[in-house]
């Protein structure tokens, strides 16, 4: 009985498509901002060490090696070392901005999924009752119960499952913007290390 309502409800596999795109976007983006957070303050204190004995390249070698937005950023700063400090602050700040971007790209897959789920599943009550009326308006005075509750199960399917697709979207896009919002953090406290670090310095007023 009820694989016989769910073929003839479209609406309910489009909203079920939707949860399955949204929850590949969820791994995909949960494992990349995993992968990218990283212990700042011992990065920091390494690629510091690195710069003060003058290994340009070495610095640059563990940037390319360390993946996350922190290392981009301080890569950044590396290569536009010999800049002014509103150069150098520009290159930190456009880093920071595409390091941003690249963390939120497809969040809004999510989003989008989160908000139209129970417009969807909305859609598909209003068409089962649709159904129904339709059903007992062709069957008067005889109207068959069971093609009645067929009609009603359905608008029920579509609203449940409008539900259950955005509640779940909505509390990973939350997860996901947490962090995001950390990583972002750590970013920022590696900017202000490196507007504030000199070679010449001796190591314990660094990181601390």
């Amino acid at each position: 009985m009820y694989y016989e309502v769910l073929k003839g409800m479209p609406i309910f596999w489009v909203i079920v498509g939707c949860g399955l795109l949204a929850m590949g976007v969820f791994v995909e983006r949960a494992l990349h901002l995993h992968r990218a957070r990283i212990r700042t303050e011992d990065f920091l204190k390494g690629i510091f060490n690195v710069l003060r004995r003058g290994n340009i390249k070495e610095a640059l070698t563990i940037c390319d090696d360390t993946p996350g937005p922190v290392a981009y950023v301080v890569k950044s700063a590396i290569l536009n070392r010999a800049e002014t400090r509103e150069v150098l602050r520009s290159a930190l700040d456009d880093a920071s901005m595409a390091e941003i971007s690249r963390m939120e790209r497809r969040l809004a897959v999510i989003a989008t999924v989160a908000q139209i789920a129970p417009m969807l599943g909305l859609l598909g009550t209003v068409l089962g009752m649709i159904n129904c009326v339709l059903v007992m308006q062709n069957q008067v005075p005889l109207v068959q119960t069971a093609d009645v509750m067929n009609g009603l199960l359905s608008a029920l399917l579509s609203t449940a499952a409008g539900l259950t697709v955005s509640i779940p979207c909505y509390a990973a896009f939350n997860l996901l913007v947490v962090k995001i919002d950390r990583l972002v953090l750590d970013m920022d406290k590696a900017v202000s290390e490196l507007m504030a670090f000199s070679p010449d310095s001796a190591p314990d007023n660094q990181v601390k």
